[in-house]
């Protein structure tokens, strides 16, 4: 690419100051000990009986203290002499297949059966269990039915692609994330303007259908870093999820200006948000129902995370790529993630650069 270097050899990168934001720094420093203090008088909790079949979901996100707060669950439930036992709640991540999964749990959040001392559980099956108001079937995970209780683990954050009285939290997680590929492509199929209206029906049917026990929710700070966590009974996760999805908000680490002629971005991924680079922070968004008021004129990317497992989902945002980011990309894993939320743009693949220089 001799000609590209020639090209682009005169360009002068400018100085660069190095600035500093501060964001909201509390955390959890034990989470073992907050859940089970919480869980010692949670109603959903104590109705767990010696020999019941617990189902504890495990997300696709990479969430901090996601393993800890899982183990901790898991062995308090062991404690009461039941079975847990954790399956994917990921809609169609890790290609859509139940050993994809498996693998997603692992590298994104280091969840095994040997570090969580439980069984996994993993399939793409699901069972019909009702319909919301436009006619569609609600979903939900097989092996989870056939349990006698579920436990719902997951972080309560702003959603990237749509904006709603629930967004990413334990309300998703029982529209997209239980129902599996075949759920989340049901849901997906009216676009992400109806997304709203779609887990506010699926949620209810779910609730209403399975024995729910209890919903952990998370709340990070503007460091990535455990900032809160929440028990709650599963009757009360329609009220109280408004509230936390309000609250998580206040800790989103947002970028102080609002336009930039160039944005270069070290490190994107899908363990780091659904679309692999935030729109609530780059103001660029894979639909139109919404926007806000960031404007960006050219996003330069320069790396995938591993833990994406080549699911470079989100980087048609980008105006350029390195090569060594596109090289990492796995096609058989991106493509089905992407088809199923029926908003394709997110794969598409920008200008290629040799080196990061030359992307910036």
């Amino acid at each position: 690419m001799g000609f590209i270097e020639d090209i682009l050899g005169d360009v002068k990168i400018p100085k660069v100051v190095k600035i500093r934001q501060i964001f909201n720094k509390e955390y959890v420093v034990d989470p073992q000990t907050e859940i089970r203090k919480q869980l010692e008088n949670l109603e959903g909790f104590q109705k767990i009986r010696p020999g019941m079949s617990i189902a504890v979901t495990s997300g696709s996100r990479g969430i901090d203290k996601y393993a800890q707060v899982t183990k901790a669950v898991c062995d308090l439930v062991k404690e009461k002499g039941a079975y847990p036992f954790l399956f994917p709640a990921m809609g169609s991540h890790g290609g859509a297949t139940a050993a994809g999964q498996i693998k997603v749990m692992e590298e994104i959040n280091g969840i095994t059966e040997e570090s969580m001392g439980v069984p996994i559980k993993s399939s793409m099956e699901v069972v019909e269990i009702g319909h919301i108001g436009d006619g569609r079937p609600v979903f939900v995970d097989k092996y989870a039915h056939e349990a006698d209780g579920i436990i719902l683990i997951n972080r309560i954050k702003a959603h990237t692609s749509f904006k709603g009285p629930y967004e990413s939290g334990l309300m998703k997680m029982m529209a997209i994330g239980m129902g599996k590929q075949h759920g989340a492509s049901f849901y997906h199929k009216t676009g992400f303007g109806e997304m709203p209206r779609v887990i506010q029906e699926v949620g209810p049917v779910v609730l209403e259908k399975e024995n729910i026990l209890f919903g952990v929710g998370m709340i990070e700070n503007g460091y990535g870093k455990l900032r809160k966590l929440v028990c709650l009974n599963g009757r009360d996760i329609l009220a109280r999820e408004k509230e936390l999805l309000k609250e998580s908000y206040q800790s989103l680490a947002v970028n102080f200006w609002k336009q930039c002629d160039a944005l270069i971005v070290k490190e994107m991924g899908k363990d780091i948000t659904g679309t692999g680079l935030d729109p609530n922070v780059t103001g660029r968004f894979n639909t139109d129902f919404f926007h806000n008021d960031i404007h960006v004129n050219k996003i330069g990317i320069l790396e995938l995370t591993d833990a994406s497992g080549g699911n470079a989902a989100g980087v048609g945002f980008g105006d350029v790529i390195s090569r060594k980011l596109y090289n990492k990309i796995n096609f058989e894993t991106m493509y089905p993630n992407v088809i199923t939320s029926t908003v394709i743009k997110t794969a598409n693949i920008p200008m290629v650069l040799d080196n990061d220089r030359l992307v910036i």
